[in-house]
C-alpha cells in the first residue's frame, strides 16, 4: 500500500497563559515545534515508518528547554528529575516504555530499546543501565538544569507550604508526543514528560501506561496524551479513542473529541491529546486554554498553534 503520510507533535497541554505570553516566547515555541515537525517529516518524506519518524520528532522535543521532557524537565518535590516515556508501533502493538529515569539525555531513546526486549515498562536504575550498556547518550544535572524549571519548583513548593494551590496550567503538566502514519499505512506513537512541577518522587503518570497515554493500533489511530495523568489512566484515554474507532464506528474526530470533552473535562482531566489514523487524519482536541502543537501532511504546508 502506498498512502499520505502524516506526522501530529505536540508540546504539552496546559500551556503559559495567554494573558502572560510574549510574542519572544511564542516565537520561540513555534520555532521548537517547528523543528520536531522537521525532523520527523524527514523520515517520512524519505520512505521511512511512522515509528522512526515519531522516535526523531520527540527526541527534538526533548532537546528543547522549553517543553517538559528530555532537558527541559522539571522537577520533583525532593528537587529531583524523573522522566517518563513511552514508543508503541501500530504494525503489532509492540511497545516499550520507561518510569522515573535520569541520566539518559533522550528517554524516548530508552523507550525503543526496552521495545525491542521482551520487556514492555522497565523503571529506574535497571532501565538506565540499559541505556548505559546500549551507549546512549548522557546528560548530568547541569545538563538538564533550567533556571525556569527551578523557580517553578520553589514557586510552587512554597505555595504547597502556605496551603494554597495554583490553577494555572503549566504547573500541572507537560508532556511532549507525536503520532505519524507512514507512506505503507502504519502508525506509530511515542511520548515523553518529565511529569508534573513538584510531584512526589516515584509518582508516574500517564505517558509509560500503555492505553493510558500512549497507544497505537494500524486497525484504528495512534494517540499521544498531555495532561492529568491520573484521570488518563483512570479513564484508559488513549486506549478509549480506538474502542470508540473499532466498537462503535465513530472517526477520528468524534472519537477523540468526546474522549477529551465528554470523559476527560467532567473529571478533573485537563489536557489534550494529538491523534492520527492510516487515513492520514489528524485530530488535536483539548479542553484547557491551550496545546503547543503542529502538523503537517504530504502535499501540505506545516502548521504549528498554541491556543486556539
Amino acid at each position: 500500500m502506498s498512502g499520505r503520510w502524516a506526522l501530529a507533535i505536540h508540546g504539552g497541554a496546559g500551556t503559559i497563559l495567554r494573558s502572560k505570553m510574549t510574542p519572544e516566547k511564542e516565537a520561540a515555541y513555534h520555532a521548537g515545534l517547528r523543528r520536531a515537525l522537521e525532523a520527523g517529516e524527514a523520515v517520512l518524506k524519505d520512505g521511512g515508518a511512522a515509528i522512526d519518524a515519531v522516535t526523531e520528532a520527540v527526541i527534538a522535543l526533548e532537546d528543547e528547554p522549553l517543553f517538559n521532557a528530555g532537558r527541559g524537565a522539571v522537577y520533583t518535590a525532593a528537587g529531583a528529575q524523573e522522566m517518563d516515556a513511552a514508543v508503541m508501533d501500530g504494525r503489532n502493538r509492540q511497545a516499550g516504555a520507561v518510569a522515573g529515569v535520569f541520566g539518559p539525555r533522550n528517554p524516548v531513546r530508552l523507550a525503543r530499546l526496552v521495545m525491542d526486549s521482551p520487556q514492555v515498562l522497565m523503571i529506574g536504575a535497571p532501565a538506565v543501565e540499559l541505556a548505559r550498556k546500549a551507549g546512549l547518550p548522557f546528560g548530568d544535572r547541569d545538563y538538564f538544569f533550567t533556571e525556569a524549571r527551578w523557580t517553578a519548583l520553589q514557586e510552587t513548593l512554597a505555595l504547597q507550604a502556605a496551603g494554597k494551590t495554583n490553577d494555572d496550567p503549566a504547573r500541572r503538566h507537560g508532556t511532549v508526543g507525536a503520532v505519524a502514519v507512514d507512506a505503507a499505512g502504519n502508525l506509530a506513537a511515542a511520548t515523553s514528560t518529565g511529569g508534573m512541577t513538584a510531584k512526589p518522587p516515584g509518582r508516574v503518570g500517564d505517558t509509560p501506561i500503555i492505553g493510558g497515554g500512549t497507544f497505537a493500533d494500524n486497525a484504528t489511530c495512534a494517540v499521544s496524551g498531555t495532561g492529568h495523568g491520573e484521570i488518563f489512566i483512570r479513564w484508559t484515554a488513549a486506549a478509549e479513542i480506538a474502542a470508540r474507532m473499532r466498537h462503535a464506528g465513530q472517526s477520528l474526530d468524534q472519537a477523540a473529541t468526546a474522549v477529551v470533552m465528554d470523559d476527560l473535562a467532567p473529571n478533573d482531566g485537563s489536557g489534550g491529546l494529538i491523534a492520527v489514523d492510516r487515513l492520514g487524519n489528524v485530530s488535536m482536541p483539548f479542553n484547557c486554554e491551550g496545546m503547543y502543537r503542529g502538523m503537517v501532511r504530504q502535499g501540505e504546508d506545516a502548521q504549528t498553534l498554541i491556543y486556539r
